[in-house]
């Protein structure tokens, strides 16, 4: 099943997290290349300066913001809704990766890491369902990674905190989808990718951000906890009675697919 003829949502707002660099900063500069106001959050100024010059549009408003921070994240928000209007969009983004042994790790270095990875996607989602729950609308795209379930060596507060985040994707929309059923949340994994904190063989940022604008513009309802692999939905896994049933009714399941060609909707002058 292809999503890409899903009605997108109209005159969006995006908040990326994370956007100074690596895969935030390649889709916010996809998104403001299609006429969408971008508004990218991310800890460094001279980072989020960089990603100002690299982008250049008008329509990205870069923020200096410690997700980590729960009081420093409201603030955020409450500051952009003056300025910009109510988010529609949000992707978060924002993650550190420290290569440390966890017997080179303390409690408090740890427990950073989830701060950022985890607390971080809290936070934000926390704050942007604030109006998103007023309008009944929104989209929320929580980037994941396989790493949450197959750890990596000299990764373990990294996995803890990604395996937490997808937990955390589905709580929330257990918590929301039958109250408010068209705000969206999905997990997205991209995949390693050539970035600071991927590798040099990985995919260019540049592909994987056509991938990831394309699913943060679909709200359809059925993507309401899917989770998709660069740009392919997992399928949940079936019980045995399931199969039984699909084999005997000769149903094959098909994973939703992403086209990353989505393009912005003329606005009527």
């Amino acid at each position: 099943m292809l999503i890409s003829g899903v009605a997108p949502l109209v005159d969006p707002l995006v908040v990326i997290t994370g956007a100074g660099s690596g895969l935030g900063r390649a889709m916010a500069a996809s998104f403001c290349r299609k006429g969408i106001p971008v508004v990218g959050f991310g800890r460094s100024p001279s980072t989020l300066g960089q990603a100002e010059d690299s982008i250049a549009s008008a329509i990205f408003t870069a923020m200096v913001v410690n997700v980590a921070d729960e009081d420093a994240v409201k603030l955020a928000f409450r500051t952009l809704r003056e300025r910009h209007g109510d988010p529609s969009i949000l992707i978060n983004n924002a993650a550190v990766y420290p290569h440390r042994d966890f017997m080179e790790e303390s409690g408090t270095t740890f427990m950073q890491t989830l701060a950022v990875n985890l607390g971080g996607v809290v936070n934000c989602s926390r704050a942007v369902l604030d109006t998103m729950t007023i309008s009944g609308r929104g989209r929320i795209v929580n980037v994941g990674s396989f790493a949450g379930q197959a750890p990596t060596p000299a990764g373990s507060a990294y996995s803890v905190s990604k395996g937490a985040a997808r937990i955390f994707t589905q709580a929330l929309v257990a918590d929301v989808a039958d109250r408010f059923p068209d705000i969206v949340v999905s997990t997205w994994m991209p995949g390693v990718l050539n970035t600071q904190m991927g590798l040099a063989n990985g995919l260019d940022p540049d592909i994987a951000a056509e991938w990831g604008v394309d699913l943060a513009m679909r709200n359809d309802r059925s993507l309401n906890g899917a989770e998709f692999e660069r740009n392919t939905e997992i399928l949940p896994s079936r019980s045995a009675k399931r199969r039984v049933l699909d084999a005997v009714l000769r149903r094959r399941p098909a994973p939703a697919r992403i086209l990353g060609q989505f393009t912005a909707e003329p606005k009527a002058a």
